[in-house]
């Protein structure tokens, strides 16, 4: 029987940057090209802000968000390209991440824990998790989302609603994220952490750990 971590009977993981590759500057570019000006005061790598945010943070909801964030762009600029745009924030997950969290669900529980909306959910990231012809639910245990718990990381709130709704005992779980912020956070409420850097495969490092416990 393959290796586990001891102590960890579930990995929570943080999604955009460990799972899902992103390229913030291309949502940029495309904000840009839809007329919007410096969309970087609003749109960041760990958090966003203004209507962006509270989309995510669970205070609009989507038509709300095309609402609030239509005066941004220059008349005629429909909803869908917004959309377009926004989501173009996600590159994709790489088939062998999928795999990966097949084979670690095996050993583990495995959950999720997002800074995230429900257009990018709902859209390019579901799709990106249909890949194998299964979805999202086919590699989680339980998923909480920024959106749906009106809390964003790093703020208590979401580490929270994801205790409580999850089921989760912080003590028993490693949180994978690729943001000190978040897992100091994390860390503080007695989750195991691991940080996942720029260019790093979570299931390596995992292996890692795992081959160190033998």
């Amino acid at each position: 029987m393959a290796a586990t971590i001891p102590g960890i009977k579930n990995l929570l993981f943080d999604q955009g940057g460990v799972i899902v590759d992103l390229d913030r500057n291309r949502c940029l570019d495309a904000m840009r090209r839809l007329g919007m000006d410096r969309p970087e005061r609003l749109i960041g790598l760990y958090r966003q802000s203004g209507p962006f945010q509270d989309l995510e943070g669970g205070q609009l909801s989507v038509d709300e968000f095309h609402a609030a964030v239509q005066p941004y762009f220059p008349a005629g600029v429909t909803t869908e390209q917004i959309d377009a745009a926004f989501s173009s924030f996600i590159v994709g997950i790489p088939r062998h991440r999928l795999e990966a969290l097949r084979a670690l669900r095996e050993r583990y529980r495995t959950y999720i824990l997002s800074n995230t909306n429900p257009i990018m959910f709902h859209g390019i990231i579901a799709r990106e998790f249909a890949q194998e012809g299964l979805d999202v639910n086919a590699y989680f245990d339980g998923i909480t989302l920024s959106y749906e718990a009106g809390s964003n990381k790093p703020d208590r709130g979401i580490f929270d609603y994801a205790i409580s709704t999850m089921g989760i005992v912080p003590a028993e779980t490693l949180f994978l994220d690729d943001g000190q912020a978040n897992l100091d956070a994390a860390a503080a409420l007695g989750f195991h952490t691991l940080l996942v850097p720029v260019g790093c495969e979570f299931a390596d490092l995992l292996s890692s750990l795992e081959t160190q416990s033998r």
